[in-house]
């Protein structure tokens, strides 16, 4: 197989950016797309090119670092998949191919396909957490967990924080990102000691950076791991309730 990639290519946050053009040869339909890329680069290596930059780190669907747009789509064609997971063979030989870093201003480019995400580590910094001291592992049986709400905390927890959320909604909104990363606490025993301050700091933390959700489910139809926006709707329960058990916790409801 062979195909033709379009490449964003840009030297830095202050560069204005271009697509370049670049012919991959001899590819195995069993090949990811990252090692597309891989091949790319060798080539342009060897010619003393600048090689294409991008992020990649397990290669196996979990770090979440691999997020780039590929024919305008997060990861690609395939759903439910992260890039490093896409085949080639979800493309017809000769096709041409564009990629692109994703395209959110809370996500700025720093060179090629690499953006920074770090307004998601502000989000899980303002209270992704529990403070507890664990210690050693209970016994598992001496803390009660319901099987439906451990499996709602697991799919939850199967976030990667690739961003594809983000770049795919018309807002830019990291509401999927950020009800996922607190209800895989919210919904479990140990994440209930601070339930009512982490949902309050983790949301107000991400209206600094994101826009607005407006329930387009974009983010649903992006998500790698298949997310569902009715954690949106739980962490948007839990966020009113949040303001009126803060408010009365620090005394501020009590002369009302």
């Amino acid at each position: 197989m062979k195909f033709t990639l379009q490449v964003w290519r840009q030297a830095g946050p202050d560069d204005r950016g271009h697509f370049e053009t670049y012919e991959a040869q001899d590819v195995s339909d069993e090949m990811s797309f990252l090692e597309v890329l891989d091949v790319v680069n060798e080539d342009l290596i060897r010619e003393g090119k600048e090689p294409i930059q991008f992020d990649h780190d397990c290669r196996e669907g979990i770090c979440g670092s691999c997020g780039m747009m590929i024919n305008g789509q997060p990861h690609g064609p395939q759903r439910g998949t992260a890039t490093c997971q896409l085949h080639m063979r979800k493309f017809k030989d000769g096709e041409t191919i564009v990629v692109e870093p994703w395209r959110a201003a809370s996500f700025p480019i720093v060179r090629d396909l690499v953006v920074n995400r770090s307004a998601f580590d502000r989000i899980v910094e303002a209270g992704g957490y529990i403070s507890v001291n664990t210690g050693s592992a209970v016994e598992a049986n001496m803390l009660p967990v319901p099987k439906s709400v451990s499996d709602a905390a697991m799919d939850a927890a199967a976030c990667i924080g690739c961003g594809a959320c983000v770049a795919a909604c018309p807002n830019g909104a990291a509401q999927l990102f950020t009800a996922a990363k607190a209800q895989h606490l919210n919904l479990l025993p140990q994440g209930q000691a601070e339930r009512w301050t982490r949902t309050e700091a983790m949301v107000e933390t991400m209206e600094e950076y994101f826009g607005s959700c407006t329930m387009h489910r974009e983010c649903e139809a992006a998500c790698p791991k298949n997310i569902s926006i009715d954690f949106i709707a739980y962490l948007n329960r839990d966020y009113v309730k949040a303001k009126t058990v803060n408010r009365n916790l620090t005394g501020q409801g009590l002369s009302q």
